[in-house]
């Protein structure tokens, strides 16, 4: 009797008090009280502190074998994009944003606030919204501490336990991301209840920040459409917890009851469009680099006949030629 007694008591203790939930549940829903509640309310053995330092050890070994665009223009406009919404959402831990070179369809946020966002959802996304729609649903998941939570469920009991794993390919391990890097699972892949709070979340952190809401809905179903058509599209890590049917609902019921329409929202900008005009002109560069570089090459022939190694005399010539200019007979 004592232990069921103790058990209840615990229970009772857990459970919040009447008429707690409901209120939890509405300021959950209400974008006016965005910065002024406690949206990771849930039992988590992790400390704040704890939940960074884990997040920087598992950034630490992403951007070690990833590659990371250094390029000044596109990071310093996807960290402005995303450091935007983080102002207008419910975090409490700083963020650092960076954008991996790789033509997968992805992005995501590791607890404590490393935010990896790859250049294939920048290429893949039409508007500066879509994107922020992506940013913001996983800039959700680290205000709510959703990764360290679903730890402390018992997921994965002490994190010191679980390395690192090189390998290639997908396992049930862990989620592959960059090059070879695998992160846990149980800090990526979250349960339906917690997926369903990061889309009420990044809905109303995308609509505080300015844009328009419904670009979250809109960009995931194209996503599921280019899936259908071509296999391999989405990225594994969406297509472990995918955008069904049900959360379309429920995120565009979301926005009718809960986001009062504005006269106007940013859909696009002209610096997004120029990013990916740059991105599309960096990967094109590159595109040479791919190719055999030890396959034969023809070069074109002046006029002037084969030039032999050593042969000075004949490289002057050459050279003259080319440097002088050419007169067209007209007629």
């Amino acid at each position: 009797m004592r232990r069921l007694a103790a058990v209840a008591l615990g229970l009772a203790l857990l459970a919040p008090a009447p008429g707690l939930a409901a209120d939890k549940k509405d300021k959950k829903k209400d974008p006016d009280q965005i910065g002024n509640r406690d949206v990771s309310r849930g039992i988590n053995f992790y400390s704040i502190e704890k939940e960074i330092a884990v997040g920087k050890e598992l950034a630490q070994e992403i951007e070690r074998q990833a590659k990371i665009v250094d390029d000044p223009i596109i990071a310093e406009y996807v960290n402005r994009v995303g450091q935007n919404l983080v102002r207008n959402s419910d975090s409490k831990v700083p963020f650092t944003i960076k954008v991996i070179d790789s033509e997968e369809v992805n992005a995501f946020a590791l607890p404590g606030g490393f935010f990896f966002v790859n250049t294939g959802l920048l290429m893949k996304a039409e508007s500066e919204s879509e994107l922020a729609g992506v940013m913001a649903h996983e800039i959700a998941h680290v205000a709510a501490r959703h990764g360290t939570r679903q730890a402390t469920r018992g997921t994965i009991a002490n994190l010191a336990t679980i390395p690192l794993i090189f390998m290639g390919g997908w396992t049930g391990y862990g989620v592959r991301q960059a090059a070879s890097v695998l992160v846990p699972m149980q800090f990526l892949q979250f349960n339906r209840s917690f997926e369903r709070e990061a889309d009420v979340l990044g809905l109303q952190y995308l609509y505080k920040t300015g844009y328009d809401p419904t670009a979250f809905v809109d960009f995931f179903e194209k996503i599921q459409t280019l899936e259908k058509r071509k296999p391999g599209t989405m990225s594994k890590v969406f297509s472990t917890h995918p955008l069904t049917d049900e959360r379309v609902k429920d995120s565009q019921k979301n926005i009718q009851e809960i986001l009062k329409a504005k006269p106007e929202y940013v859909v696009n900008t002209s610096e997004f469009d120029n990013v990916k005009a740059r991105l599309l002109a960096l990967h094109n560069r590159r595109k040479p680099d791919d190719k055999d570089l030890n396959r034969p090459r023809l070069r074109k022939g002046t006029g002037a006949g084969p030039i032999e190694a050593g042969d000075e005399k004949s490289k002057e010539k050459q050279k003259d030629e080319e440097e002088r200019p050419t007169l067209k007979r007209r007629g």
